[in-house]
């Protein structure tokens, strides 16, 4: 964890805003894909995530109330009780076909930064409603899918994750 009282929270620079479009499985391998999009344009970024990370973003996106706080319900809990709000989540890096993510705190003045796995730095983004970020590099790192126009993009983006490997984009590792 760095801390860093500097300044306020601003967006990182040469970073994307995405959103969680949804959650898929790869054709070959049957590991879950969580698909950030590009609020500006039609970019897509699949990061290959756990099942269980996978379980805890759909829960969420699905809006399903479980009897009993799920661990990324409970992180909520307990940042809200203490007064720490998260101000964004950032796809940081890839390196040997791996993401990497960062959690961005406040806590009164005070920022934090934590590092985090990209599957559950997201599904804690879902539940706070804080923005997400990646940075460009990463994105030309795993060289996102770019579809033209709105129509089928569900099709194509399936199409496309046929036939790309998932060493060229980071794919999770258990």
């Amino acid at each position: 964890m760095t801390t860093d009282e500097s300044e306020p929270t601003k967006v990182p620079t040469e970073s994307i805003r995405m959103e969680v479009k949804g959650l898929m499985l790869d054709p070959t391998s049957n590991l879950p894909i969580v698909i950030l999009r590009d609020e500006s344009s039609n970019s897509f970024l699949p990061i290959w995530i756990g099942v269980f990370e996978a379980n805890a973003i759909a829960l969420r996106i699905e809006g399903v109330e479980t009897p009993r706080p799920m661990t990324h319900d409970l992180m909520r809990s307990f940042l809200e009780d203490l007064g720490v709000t998260v101000t964004q989540i950032l796809i940081s890096d890839l390196r040997d076909n791996t993401f990497f993510a960062e959690i961005h705190l406040t806590l009164d003045q005070r920022r934090f930064t934590i590092d985090s796995r990209p599957s559950d730095a997201l599904a804690l983004a879902l539940r706070t409603e804080a923005p997400i970020f990646v940075r460009q590099a990463v994105l030309d790192k795993a060289q996102s899918i770019d579809l033209a126009g709105n129509l089928e993009d569900d099709e194509r983006l399936k199409k496309w994750l046929e036939d790309v490997s998932p060493e060229d984009l980071g794919k999770y590792k258990m």
